[in-house]
């Protein structure tokens, strides 16, 4: 069979022999965007009402010296007899808010964070239940456990985020400063802005693998271009890393060394994607008649 009429045949397969116009798609998208919004707001809701206990126990807890992440290094510090350097006895600033509507502005954003990261995994079970169909029978089947993968690379970067980037982040920060004569009060804006951008942000950056798998697939992307350009990978990691943590070598390698890791699993992935696409195309050719 030509290799076109099989793609178009993998193609009905895995459509279920359903033609669908433009409009239907567009109404089948819709409806998978709606439930990845009241999945959501679901959450988000949840997250309102319970805001006090949350701004104390998560978006503050931080900022505060008994944060388990603190403790971590007060005791690496005892161990490595740098007590005076990493150990935390104070975080030197205050919160403020200089806009009337501040606290409630920051308390919708923070709820809509909080839904937007609950839900993740289900919204990205309905873009991907929308784009699946859509895949041949090959790539669908090399593309399984891809909202598991997804999930749990977003929940381990959300994780590092909040556990690793924002008290570090907000401990070289809060203890900053140019002159005696300034007195860092921060506005509850910039706070929980900064806290988003951190524990939101390296979610998406530990999606890394796959995105590299997909690009890998599309062809855009090949092992030996991320060898090539390892070094460069490390020089950006390292500055990336110097930007947002205390300027000192334990935490910039507490930073970097995951970013790292990232980045070599990500080359591991596009040789496996590559070896297996050249053992198709060897496959195909073998199949033709001659």
């Amino acid at each position: 069979m030509p290799l076109d009429q099989q793609q178009e045949e993998e193609y009905k397969d895995s459509a279920g022999e359903k033609e669908m116009s433009f409009l239907d798609h567009l109404e089948e998208l819709r409806w998978h965007l709606i439930r990845s919004l009241i999945a959501v707001v679901v959450f988000m809701i949840v997250a309102f009402v319970s805001a006090p206990w949350i701004f104390d126990n998560i978006v503050f807890a931080p900022a505060r010296v008994d944060f388990p992440t603190f403790k971590w290094m007060c005791k690496i510090g005892e161990f490595t007899g740098a007590t005076e350097s990493l150990c935390v006895d104070k975080i030197n600033f205050k919160i403020q808010s200089r806009y009337m509507t501040g606290q409630f502005t920051m308390q919708f954003m923070a709820a809509f964070v909080i839904g937007l990261i609950i839900a993740f995994p289900y919204v990205f079970w309905e873009i991907w239940s929308f784009v699946k169909p859509g895949l041949y029978s090959k790539e669908r089947k090399f593309s399984r456990g891809a909202v598991v993968a997804v999930t749990f690379l977003f929940a381990l970067g959300v994780l590092f985020g909040y556990y690793i980037l924002c008290p570090m982040s907000i401990w070289f920060f809060s203890n900053y400063t140019i002159s005696d004569m300034i007195v860092n009060e921060f506005d509850i804006t910039s706070y929980v802005q900064t806290v988003v951008a951190l524990v939101f942000g390296s979610g998406l950056l530990f999606q890394l693998p796959v995105v590299i798998y997909f690009l890998s697939k599309i062809g855009m992307v090949t092992p030996a271009f991320l060898r090539q350009y390892r070094k460069h990978a490390v020089v950006i990691i390292l500055i990336v890393a110097a930007l947002i943590t205390p300027p000192d070598p334990l935490s910039q390698t507490i930073i970097s060394l995951p970013l790292y890791v990232l980045y070599e699993v990500s080359i591991i992935i596009s040789a496996i994607v590559a070896r297996n696409r050249q053992k198709e195309e060897d496959d195909t050719l073998e199949a033709e008649p001659s």
